[in-house]
């Protein structure tokens, strides 16, 4: 498997972003400088992470995010994700 992310990234199996391999081997994501484990989907050309918004949920049962602007990081952990 190759060691290379997608510029976009998402964990909502429904988003064409989409990719089970990648997340299960685990993606870590820095932004701002500051490593964030609540992040629902990034992109890196463009600058910005979704971050759900505490544990609220609209009301098909997806969570609510906020969209943040700002350098964004990704790597794979090589280690399985947890969940």
């Amino acid at each position: 498997m190759t060691d290379t992310l997608p510029d976009r990234l998402s964990v909502n199996p429904k988003s064409p972003y989409y990719n089970e391999a990648l997340l299960l081997r685990g993606v870590g994501i820095r932004f701002k400088g500051e490593e964030k484990n609540n992040v629902e989907e990034y992109c890196i050309s463009e600058g910005w992470i979704r971050v759900s918004a505490g544990k609220a949920v609209d009301r098909k049962g997806n969570p609510l995010t906020m969209l943040l602007k700002g350098p964004v990081e990704a790597w794979i952990k090589d280690e399985p994700a947890e969940g």
